[in-house]
């Protein structure tokens, strides 16, 4: 592969090779997308539909976010990005453990939340065994181990309503950022509208089928790897066609407070960080 070459490889999760052209896919452009897993369409069908009602009602407000828990239900413009004072255009749900979800959504969450986790430890050890050992012998302890018990999951379910021809016109679905965490599992987007940064500094289309799983970098797993994973940069943004809502849901996986990223940081410390740039703490 030629030098400035940036490449997301397609994956069948159940395929011989796959372990590889997952971690080399990382390695490369901070992302891939995986298919052929074990969640059903049906159930993913069924958790976009329930949350779609549930943005669309009023009760969403009786979930109100709590910025101390990081849990509930955030508004349009509660976010920007690092960088960025126009704030995205979304709203959105955090589920953490143990942690406020609206009765009639709770069973299906839940288990689509157990479900990517799992996904997500498997390919984590993948990345703990094909990581060179000298970059291996920078983590703590590995990968796998620092998510086990881990409290700081993420599942964020996010609406992009249709967009409003009043909004700031600097403002986008989601601004050019990073993610934090170790890693993140996102089930692909009701509609088109994901792109990641390339080494050459342009805007490429992340193309998957509904249902699909993306998985990309977090700042965290570059921290900790040091710099060998890229978190590589991605935004949302306008529909150009039909301006419709958009739905997705990443679990964003976090080692457990305690972990140790590097000399500078734990995961706590570097969590905490993070997000007051973002305006959430």
């Amino acid at each position: 592969m030629k030098k400035n070459e940036f490449k997301i490889e397609t994956i069948d999760l159940k395929s011989d090779n796959a372990d590889k052209k997952f971690v080399d896919s990382l390695k490369d452009s901070g992302f891939a997308v995986l298919y052929n897993h074990d969640i059903s369409p049906d159930l993913i069908n069924n958790m976009y539909k329930i949350w779609e009602d549930f943005f669309y009602s009023n009760e969403k407000y009786n979930y109100m976010f709590d910025l101390n828990k990081q849990d509930g239900f955030f508004p349009i413009k509660s976010e920007n990005a690092k960088g960025f004072s126009a704030k995205d255009y979304k709203e959105f749900y955090h589920v953490y453990v143990n942690e406020r979800i609206p009765n009639q959504l709770k069973i299906e969450t839940l288990q689509i939340k157990r479900m990517l986790k799992s996904i997500a430890i498997n390919l984590l050890e993948w990345i703990d065994q094909l990581t060179p050992n000298e970059i291996k012998n920078s983590f703590s302890i590995p990968l796998k181990k620092m998510v086990k018990n881990s409290k700081n999951d993420l599942l964020r379910i996010i609406h992009y309503p249709p967009i409003d021809k009043n909004i700031d016109k600097n403002s986008i679905r989601a601004a050019a950022h990073e993610d934090i965490n170790l890693i993140t599992i996102l089930l692909s987007g009701s509609q088109p509208g994901l792109q990641v940064k390339t080494k050459d500094n342009e805007w490429l289309d992340v193309k998957s089928d509904k249902g699909w799983i993306i998985v990309n970098i977090g700042d965290m797993l570059q921290e900790c790897s040091g710099g060998y994973y890229p978190s590589t940069t991605h935004r949302v943004i306008n529909p150009q066609g039909k301006n419709v809502s958009r739905y997705s849901m990443p679990l964003f996986i976090h080692p457990s407070d305690e972990v140790i990223l590097s000399k500078k940081y734990t995961a706590k410390s570097y969590l905490d960080e993070r997000l007051k740039e973002l305006g959430l703490k």
